[in-house]
């Protein structure tokens, strides 16, 4: 009897520790998987857009009997477009109307004061950029229309709608998904007309036109 009661003992303090050793372990801890980084796309330059630009221009003008003249004005109307965008090179097309008061005058030869005026200005130019994600570089050429006057105070003058070319470039950068600010430079040549002997002057004239364009817009993307 004693015999037994001791093995029961035994028994009993075996359990005690085998139960302590397995309390005494550290329950694993559930794991839960990291959520991945939610990476934005780049930002596309693919789409039309329509926005609004203004500036100044200077330049100069010319007269066959009178020689040149500065030309200097504000200028400020719309622009529309399209850009395609292939890996980091960006083609576009864009086009823009602008009210235009780059004007000048000279006495020289023309007591009265001999003046070129332009009241618009539009260009239909091809682009090509270069994107680094949300700002693009870009080179642009193309054609430029304007409405010239030359003319003396007191006389009827003479208006040509003229066709010449411009070149120039600029940077664009996207500040929202569909909005960008742009700002950029454009020499615009609009050739040369004859006035004949309307410009008020006795002598027959031909008149040229050139300026450097300085300006800034913002444009809106539509997808």
């Amino acid at each position: 009897m004693k015999r037994l009661c001791l093995a029961l003992i035994g028994l009993v303090a075996l359990a005690g520790a085998a139960a302590a050793a397995d309390m005494a372990q550290p329950q694993p801890q559930p794991y839960y998987p990291k959520a991945a980084a939610v990476v934005p796309p780049p930002f596309s330059w693919t789409g039309a857009y329509f926005g609004i630009n203004g500036g100044g221009a200077f330049g100069s003008s010319s007269w066959t009997s009178t020689g040149s003249r500065d030309v200097s004005g504000a200028l400020g109307g719309a622009t529309f477009g399209y850009n395609y965008q292939v890996g980091p090179a960006v083609w576009g097309v864009e086009g823009d109307i602008d009210l235009d008061s780059t004007n000048g005058s000279t006495t020289t030869g023309c007591p009265a004061g001999c003046k070129t005026s332009n009241t618009w200005l539009s260009t239909v130019r091809g682009r090509l950029g270069y994107a680094a994600d949300h700002f693009m570089p870009y080179v642009t050429a193309g054609g430029a229309f304007g409405d010239i006057r030359a003319y003396t105070p007191g006389f009827a003058g003479a208006t040509d709608t003229a066709a010449g070319w411009t070149v120039g470039g600029g940077l664009e950068a996207a500040f929202a998904p569909h909005w960008s600010a742009k700002a950029e430079y454009l020499y615009v040549d609009l050739g040369s007309f004859n006035c004949g002997l309307n410009c008020g002057v006795l002598a027959t004239n031909n008149v040229s036109f050139h300026a450097s364009v300085l300006r800034a817009g913002v444009n809106y993307k539509f997808w």
